[in-house]
């Protein structure tokens, strides 16, 4: 077992990281009869898929020397109705530095390959945008 959910009432529930003790706290969101006071379930499937993009390209960044450290990520969740579910997920990369052609597309090449966005469904728009910094550019060490 990697996780232990327990339904606080309210459509609220409460999930622990049996490795590490981490306690997650989802909220049903305003619009879906909730108080909207932590992260809904459906934000933590658009929250996962970036901090997995950026997990995967920090793995590749390190074998090329760059550091990631201070990449921020812009997220936006589209919902759909009928039956209500994600249709898309935005998300803006703000990359800490300028990376020569080579490296970006390795970058940009191992965000897509990370678990979560290939256990996504397919009609779930993953919309992904790399924004790299232009001043004190750096190139692939590799």
């Amino acid at each position: 077992m990697t996780i232990e959910t327990v339904y606080q009432g309210g459509l609220r529930s409460e999930a622990t990281h049996l490795q590490s003790g981490t306690k997650i706290i989802t909220d049903a969101p305003t619009d879906n009869h909730g108080k909207g006071e932590s992260f809904s379930p459906t934000d933590m499937v658009a929250a996962a898929l970036g901090s997995c993009m950026l997990t995967i390209m920090d793995l590749t960044a390190s074998r090329l020397d760059i550091d990631l450290k201070g990449t921020r990520l812009e997220i936006t969740k589209i919902m759909a109705a009928d039956p209500r579910r994600i249709a898309e997920i935005k998300i803006d990369f703000y990359m800490p530095g300028d990376y020569d052609d080579k490296c970006k597309a390795m970058l940009e090449r191992a965000a897509h390959t990370c678990p979560v966005a290939k256990s996504l469904h397919p009609d779930l728009k993953q919309n992904i945008a790399f924004h790299y910094k232009k001043e004190g550019s750096c190139c692939c060490a590799k």
